[in-house]
């Protein structure tokens, strides 16, 4: 059986999961797309040879058999709502939605609806280091986790990058992960502001430092940096009571000659995580085809969401800002 599936927003990271689809990925087809810029989806969809819809809703009620949303993050929440009241499995590209008010909506209208269909984008959980550094850490060998060190650095953003996103569209990443790294959640958020560059937009802090504990008192630092220039970095060392455990450098070969020694450092997120993205959309499809769902669930979005609430005030507001969230629901137990 191939899963049809419906593409709403196929831009960068639109067109890149199609491409993944369609090449590397086994038992899903993009049949469909809709974009708010309508002669992009009538070209996709031309290439692709799948149907240009008018609308997101026209899609949604089509006779897809599941839906991905690859729009900007404002937008999710009325696509994903739509997706459930029609019964369809939909993958969501983070954020689930900017906001926890938001996100809240929808885990209220999965519940009523009594089935879990919304899967989040959070790849990181699917990449083999990351993988790896949990197993190891869950495995107690290191005894408990103390502090985790995080850095997300981009070589640049562009200009409509705005003030708040280095918390809720970059840093969700590390919240996220985190989260799932350590199984539990995270109580307080403070923002620290170092020195900012010089080469950056007037209107962001760059770099920052977002500082999480979680429930047990674990301390995860964050260092984001969306100007740094010379690449796309992502670092994490965890430090345990009887060593650590790091993510290392994700390159194929080291070159050692008169200039020293060194080996490429990736340029984007596709480029980092492409065996993340590539595992994460598979186990989606299949799990489409049985009926079931996998990967993070409408409370790992929320829960995300709400940290990050906490960390966008944290931005404007000195000191350590209290994360507020509901109890978890028994449905996503």
């Amino acid at each position: 059986m191939t899963i049809r599936i419906g593409m709403i927003g196929p831009g960068g990271m639109g067109q890149a999961h199609i491409d993944r689809i369609h090449t590397v990925i086994a038992g899903g087809r993009v049949v469909a797309v809709s974009d708010v810029d309508s002669a992009r989806a009538k070209e996709v969809a031309e290439r692709i040879g799948a149907t240009a819809y008018p609308d997101s809703g026209s899609l949604i009620e089509s006779d897809v058999d599941a839906v991905m949303i690859c729009t900007y993050g404002p937008a999710h929440e009325a696509d994903v709502l739509a997706c459930i009241a029609a019964g369809k499995p939909v993958f969501c590209e983070k954020p689930l939605t900017p906001t926890a008010d938001a996100a809240l909506r929808i885990i209220e209208a999965e519940q009523a609806a009594g089935r879990r269909l919304v899967t989040v984008g959070f790849m990181r959980r699917f990449d083999r280091s990351y993988r790896e550094m949990k197993a190891i850490l869950d495995s107690g060998d290191l005894g408990e986790t103390l502090m985790v060190h995080c850095a997300h650095r981009n070589p640049t953003v562009p200009e409509i990058y705005t003030w708040d996103m280095a918390i809720n569209d970059t840093a969700i990443h590390e919240v996220d992960t985190m989260r799932w790294l350590l199984g539990e959640e995270f109580v307080s958020a403070r923002v620290d502001k170092p020195k900012r560059t010089s080469l950056r937009y007037e209107h962001l802090q760059d770099p920052l430092v977002l500082v999480l504990e979680s429930e047990s008192g674990v301390r995860v630092d964050d260092e984001i940096f969306v100007n740094a220039q010379y690449g796309y970095d992502i670092r994490c060392e965890a430090v345990a009571e009887k060593g650590t455990v790091s993510l290392a450098d994700q390159n194929v070969v080291d070159v050692r000659d008169g200039s020293g020694h060194r080996n490429r450092v990736a340029r984007d997120h596709n480029d980092r995580f492409w065996g993340a993205f590539v595992t994460e959309v598979q186990e989606w499809i299949d799990a489409v085809s049985r009926g079931e769902h996998t990967g993070s669930t409408s409370w790992d979005g929320y829960a995300a969401a709400c940290v990050c609430d906490a960390g966008v005030r944290a931005l404007t507001d000195d000191g350590v800002v209290k994360v507020e969230m509901i109890a978890k629901p028994d449905f996503y137990a």
